[in-house]
């Protein structure tokens, strides 16, 4: 069947959330792009991660936003997703969790600093978090003008997604990204560690401050980048 590979990638990363438990319950959505299909496979909303098949996951157009296949109804964050889909044409995967840590930064409306190298080897500076949204964005369109409040955050700050590829909606949660959507869990468990260790660091040392640019940047583009040198290579 068409788009099994996909719906297998979304099956096994949704059901990635809950084995790392970045989220309880139902709490917690992963979806994955094929733009040259122009469809985007996403969890379907309110099923059990460990009932999830994946021929559960719906299909959404990337052009209009609305289901094209399947039984199920797409996750009630779709219009999110599509919305970051359209302004990071990057990204191939998405992530949404109400991970603990992390939550809490965003529901104090905080970013999350770059106190160390953990944080740098995948945030190339702060964690963002986005205003909150106004009555009238709730009101009228909520799932997408939380896609349009993040798009915007990035856009007016001139924040490379690629390089911070995750945010938290002030008084909502994360939302992370990646190559792929199990990439972007990845990033999601990244995005809780480092939300812990920033949390620990300013309890101990309410003044502790980024560590130096020099020192992020070390660390960022060992890892990224034209001169990345952690790892192996390919003709290792």
């Amino acid at each position: 069947m068409a788009y099994d590979k996909l719906r297998m990638a979304v099956c096994d990363a949704n059901r990635e959330i809950s084995r790392v438990e970045l989220a309880i319950l139902t709490w917690g959505n992963a979806s994955e792009v094929d733009r040259e299909a122009g469809v985007f496979a996403i969890k379907p909303s309110g099923i059990d991660y460990e009932e999830l098949k994946p021929g559960d996951i719906p299909l959404v157009s990337l052009e209009t936003g609305e289901k094209i296949e399947g039984a199920l109804n797409p996750s009630s964050d779709t219009a999110t997703h599509w919305r970051l889909y359209q302004a990071f044409p990057s990204i191939g995967g998405i992530v949404h969790t109400h991970s603990p840590v992390a939550t809490a930064w965003a529901q104090a409306k905080r970013e999350i600093p770059c106190l160390g190298t953990t944080h740098a080897d995948t945030f190339h500076g702060a964690v963002p978090c986005t205003r909150p949204l106004t009555e009238q964005e709730v009101a009228e369109a909520y799932e997408l003008s939380t896609g349009d409040v993040i798009a915007a955050h990035f856009a007016d700050g001139g924040l490379d997604p690629n390089a911070l590829p995750g945010v938290l909606v002030a008084c909502h949660a994360p939302f992370t990204w990646g190559k792929d959507a199990m990439s972007a869990v990845v990033h999601a468990r990244i995005l809780e560690s480092v939300a812990q260790m920033a949390a620990t660091t300013l309890r101990l040392s309410p003044g502790s401050e980024a560590v130096d640019p020099f020192l992020q940047d070390k660390h960022y583009f060992r890892k990224h980048g034209a001169t990345a040198t952690y790892g192996q290579s390919e003709k290792a």
